[in-house]
């Protein structure tokens, strides 16, 4: 078996896990395939290759919900600002300095398993929000084009609001769709992604939707805290060895 066949079958393999994590916490594609992948290939390869999956799946998750008209006039200072700053910082991915995207993918790893770990509930008062929610937009649009992880610091921001269950789902799915579209336009503008070089990305939307399936099954008979601990848990631990990489 030659490399490339390897690296087909560990995508396939990371996609499947990083849609089950999807299917059970209703996030984490991105965090889990950009840190696996990471690993194996360069950041920009890994954020091009997770492009077309996240979008299917982050559509899925924005249709599926109640609310989107009432979150789109409430979120889109934030949303606008992601998708800003995730075009802007998107030279990061393409500048060639891998050390420096992988550290920083390390970074925003820990800081959002640390953060989700120690479950410190914060709350966001509404008269914050108009003021607030770019800047949170454009620090996660950096994070997201530097990185292609679109959680930090927009997952615990959206926690803080104090959405109801489906609302935030759906506010999640609002939020990453904005970001997966603008990291691909950032890519795009910098022709690091190609639109005809599509077929190998979108490969990895059966594994990824096979794993969002299973996924929910998990939910139904595991314990979703349960599960998530344990994935914070490594997630923590593979963001402190992409940080310590560059040292070694």
């Amino acid at each position: 078996m030659d490399f490339s066949l390897l690296l087909v079958v560990a995508a396939a393999a990371t996609f499947f896990a990083a849609g089950i994590v999807k299917g059970v916490t209703g996030m984490g594609l991105p965090t889990v395939a950009m840190g696996v992948l990471g690993a194996l290939i360069s950041p920009l390869a890994a954020a091009s290759l997770l492009i077309v999956p996240s979008f299917v799946t982050n559509v899925w998750q924005l249709l599926a919900g109640p609310s989107f008209g009432l979150l789109a006039r409430r979120l889109w200072p934030m949303i606008l600002a992601v998708a800003v700053g995730t075009i802007a910082g998107s030279s990061l991915l393409t500048s060639g300095g891998t050390v420096l995207t992988t550290s920083a993918l390390g970074a925003a790893l820990v800081l959002y398993a640390a953060y989700t770990l120690a479950a410190r509930q914060l709350r966001v008062p509404t008269t914050l929000e108009p003021w607030l929610s770019p800047v949170i937009g454009a620090a996660t649009g950096v994070v997201t084009g530097g990185t292609g992880v679109f959680v930090i610091p927009a997952v615990p921001y959206l926690q803080a609001l104090g959405l109801e269950k489906d609302d935030l789902v759906q506010a999640l799915g609002l939020s990453f769709t904005i970001a997966t579209i603008a990291l691909a336009a950032g890519l795009a503008w910098r022709g690091a992604f190609q639109i005809d070089n599509l077929a190998i990305p979108a490969l990895a939307i059966v594994p990824a939707l096979a794993g969002m399936w299973t996924g929910q099954i998990v939910r139904s008979r595991v314990s979703p805290s349960t599960f998530r601990r344990w994935f914070l848990i490594c997630l923590l631990a593979l963001g402190t060895e992409m940080l310590a990489r560059p040292f070694l």
